[in-house]
């Protein structure tokens, strides 16, 4: 209930700065759950834990064929990603992170940081303790949150359809039960399998491009004609040959 008060007040505030009437925010940013509260307007130049945890809210505005670095750094490129975020939700595109931001971000995210249109669970049907693959459990969670984020941002420019995920995190025995590669980004992870529903998987793969994803496998590349899979790879990768994407 709390969670949900939260998102209405930001809402409404978001509702009354585009309706053009000036809201005063006094003291620190509203907290609309029990996420994360940003306790300074962010700006290029800035450092800090703060900054980190808004550069994974907007990893997946990098622009095409481009990754945003989490290091806690406001430089240019976030400065960039927090542009392409605002102009997606018709907030004022200036790269600084403010009191729109924040809200927007607020009522994009559940009381435990996953975007509220994707689960933990649902990157997850291995198993629920996240061990067992080629990073610690805490590393493999963080990194398919940043994951689901950059999702996110792959359903908003597709229209807010849904996205059907048919496979995430694996331990190897998941992995090898399943006849993944040995190298595969689901043991991270950060590697995430869509299928086709509201969108075709070219359109997905295509799309895919433009939000932070470096690995993006699918129809025409051995062994993905019915799925598209999009990680975090350390070194780029696109293979996609039916749709063009390469």
């Amino acid at each position: 209930m709390v969670r949900r008060i939260g998102r209405t007040l930001a809402a409404f505030l978001l509702a009354l700065t585009a309706g053009g009437l000036t809201v005063v925010a006094t003291g620190t940013p509203a907290q609309a759950d029990g996420c994360y509260t940003w306790n300074r307007n962010l700006s290029q130049g800035m450092s800090g834990e703060d900054v980190r945890q808004l550069q994974i809210r907007v990893a997946g505005y990098p622009g095409y064929n481009a990754e945003l670095s989490l290091d806690g750094s406001y430089g240019p490129a976030t400065t960039a990603a927090v542009k392409r975020f605002q102009q997606a939700y018709g907030l004022t595109a200036d790269g600084l992170a403010g009191a729109q931001t924040f809200n927007k971000l607020y009522a994009l995210q559940d009381n435990d940081c996953t975007p509220v249109n994707f689960s933990y669970a649902e990157l997850n049907g291995c198993n629920s303790t996240w061990s067992g693959g080629a990073v610690s459990a805490g590393t493999a969670k963080a990194n398919a949150l940043v994951s689901m984020w950059k999702l996110q941002a792959l359903r908003h420019a597709l229209g807010d359809q849904s996205l059907r995920v048919t496979s995430g995190f694996r331990s190897y025995s998941c992995n090898s039960a399943v006849g993944g590669a040995s190298n595969s980004r689901h043991l991270y992870g950060d590697g995430v399998d869509l299928g086709s529903g509201p969108h075709s998987l070219c359109t997905l793969a295509k799309q895919a491009r433009y939000h932070g994803f470096t690995q993006i496998l699918g129809p025409g590349y051995v062994g993905h004609n019915d799925h598209v899979h999009v990680a975090d790879s350390p070194s780029r990768f696109w293979s996609a040959p039916t749709c063009g994407v390469s």
